[in-house]
């Protein structure tokens, strides 16, 4: 027999809603229904779907969420489901999986920096995709573990208060991708590699070195180490913004390229001081009592 409460878990698995006409804003709405957490997500078109809607939305289901599948479709219906047990993949795999893709995304990018290797350039570009599927799946659950203790201790959160910790860091490794993307995105403006004892180079490699150190203290309860993040990282944005004066007033074009590269580094070593910030936060009680004993 159905316990208290089954059809109500059972009515929040399944939503329906109905096309708009502005396919950016429905694949939004599509992925509001994912992240709250629905199972089953029907998408009607009461006038059916034209091709290039149909397709919009199987390539971008699939593009960008996680154990999405199309299970049913009609002319005026499309079922999505999602087919991916939550104690499949951890949360802590989840953002690790995150965190790899992006660091090799920098490694590659200071690579085509300095071999001006546009290819390489345009697949770091790509590869923000994948690092946007495993943020949508974490926050995905993030949100059912708030509403589910049990749940929460399966993918890995020992306590629900750090729900919102694991939140910000996921956001602020999403936006580290971003800028890696960014960055890639500029060096088809420049004219020539950069050489690996260039200024910016040597920049390039502090930030992905802080960046690697933020995701270390994450799971270190060691405030000085944190605290040595955070340092490196203000050194790292006074020494952009230096490079920036002496070298970004040259040719427009390639001043505005490195512009927008230094920029992006600055704002890499800064989402590194925010997650050694929020390590810190997290861990708080835990350095305290350490200090004690």
């Amino acid at each position: 027999m159905a316990g208290p409460g089954s059809d109500e878990k059972k009515h929040r698995s399944m939503v329906e809603f109905s096309l708009t006409g502005d396919l950016e804003d429905d694949f939004r709405i599509l992925v509001s229904k994912y992240l709250v957490g629905y199972d089953i997500i029907r998408i009607t078109s009461p006038n059916g779907f034209s091709a290039d809607e149909r397709k919009f939305i199987k390539e971008a289901a699939r593009k960008r969420l996680i154990g999405i599948e199309i299970v049913e479709e009609s002319r005026t219906e499309l079922v999505l489901q999602s087919l991916l047990n939550y104690q499949d993949i951890s949360l802590d795999k989840s953002i690790n999986s995150m965190y790899r893709i992006i660091s090799s995304m920098l490694e590659d990018v200071l690579l085509s920096l300095e071999e001006h290797d546009l290819e390489l350039a345009k697949d770091v570009i790509l590869r923000d995709d994948d690092v946007d599927r495993f943020y949508l799946l974490t926050v995905r659950q993030l949100k059912a573990a708030i509403d589910d203790s049990p749940l929460a201790q399966k993918i890995g959160i020992g306590k629900s208060r750090d729900c919102l910790g694991f939140r910000l860091v996921a956001k602020c490794i999403e936006r580290v991708g971003d800028h890696a993307q960014r960055i890639a995105s500029n060096i088809k403006d420049m004219v020539s590699p950069l050489n690996m004892d260039d200024d910016i180079m040597k920049l390039g490699r502090l930030s992905l070195n802080v960046f690697k150190d933020s995701m270390e203290a994450i799971t270190t309860a060691d405030a000085e180490y944190a605290n040595n993040i955070i340092k490196a990282s203000k050194k790292i944005s006074g020494m952009a913004a230096h490079i920036c004066s002496r070298e970004c007033g040259t040719d427009e074009r390639i001043g505005e390229s490195k512009r927008n590269i230094l920029e992006s580094l600055q704002r890499i070593s800064e989402y590194s001081a925010d997650i050694a910030e929020i390590a810190i936060n997290m861990h708080a009680k835990q350095m305290k009592d350490s200090s004690k004993s």
